[in-house]
């Protein structure tokens, strides 16, 4: 493959909907979904937003291809593979653990990405100054992506998100919003809407992994690097003990909430951002009339993986 294509990045930029939601437990609350799931079958979710501005750097190095790590059901590398095969430039996995075969692998190697499988030990080094070192050494020309697209162009790549709700709100009625709701795995897309606000409106973010997953201090990292006011956002405990945990009162909800919207979630994040926002409504933390943005980052293909164990049992 040659180089990534500048022009054909940059003329990219997919549009998500905005729908309203009906549930009966919003007690006076006006939610609306901003469908990120719908821009594309395969770059999906919020995974373009934080990858595109990685992608526009690449192409302006001539870079010819992207290097990143994830897991072996990673929606950023599934979004990363799409769009290496959607824009024909080369791909590189560093997965977490040890070989194993699921429908987003599967995927990956359709796409033509090239894995390399870490064990456990070895993606525990990612963070080390020198761990790029030898796979940019073996890969020559590529850009070395953070986990998940993170980092400040990942986060810059979400701050345009809310003039995409801006320009959609006279559909719905409305002529503006209180803020914004949505799940937190590593805090970027959360820092890209602060940005984004620029202090207007608060940012709700619903922690899909524990506190000790860094999400806090991430946050404070990517908006102090912006030189942004450290608020403008508020975090909330909501991964129900532990990072892709799930219990039968989320998978009730789950169902209970697509049969009554049609909305398809996801129980890694979507679901529990979801239910957190009931939860809150429950407890009175969101009074009647607040109007809110909930995004749907995303993430459905990773459910393949979540059926099959289920018909499996």
């Amino acid at each position: 493959m040659t180089s990534i294509p500048r022009a054909a990045i940059h003329a990219w930029h997919p549009q998500a909907p905005l729908q309203r939601l009906h549930f009966d437990w919003l007690a006076g609350v006006e939610l609306a979904v901003l469908r990120l799931d719908l821009i594309d079958p395969l770059i999906s979710g919020n995974k373009w937003f934080k990858l595109a501005p990685h992608l526009r750097h690449a192409a302006e190095q001539g870079a010819r291809g992207i290097i990143s790590l994830g897991g072996a059901h990673s929606n950023h590398l599934h979004a990363l593979a799409a769009a290496g095969q959607r824009f024909s430039f080369a791909t590189v996995g560093l997965l977490r653990g040890d070989p194993q075969d699921t429908p987003t692998v599967a995927d990956l190697q359709r796409f033509g990405m090239q894995l390399h499988w870490l064990g456990y030990g070895g993606y525990r080094q990612r963070h080390r100054a020198a761990f790029w070192t030898p796979w940019l050494a073996r890969y020559a020309d590529f850009l070395a992506v953070p986990e998940g697209g993170g980092g400040l162009p990942g986060a810059l790549g979400c701050a345009g998100l809310p003039a995409m709700v801006a320009s959609q709100l006279p559909a719905l009625g409305w002529d503006d919003y209180h803020g914004w709701w949505l799940a937190a795995g590593t805090g970027t897309t959360l820092a890209g809407l602060v940005m984004g606000e620029g202090g207007q409106r608060t940012v709700h973010g619903a922690l899909a992994v524990p506190l000790d997953h860094g999400v806090p201090e991430q946050v404070r990292a990517l908006l102090a690097e912006a030189g942004h006011d450290p608020g403008g956002y508020q975090l909330l405990e909501a991964s129900r003990g532990g990072f892709a945990r799930q219990d039968a009162e989320l998978l009730a909800f789950i169902a209970q909430s697509e049969a009554q919207t049609g909305l398809p979630l996801e129980p890694l994040y979507t679901a529990k951002a979801l239910l957190a926002l009931r939860e809150a409504i429950g407890r009175g933390e969101v009074e009647a009339g607040r109007r809110l943005i909930f995004v749907h980052t995303g993430g459905l293909q990773g459910r393949r993986a979540a059926a099959a164990a289920a018909s499996a049992r």
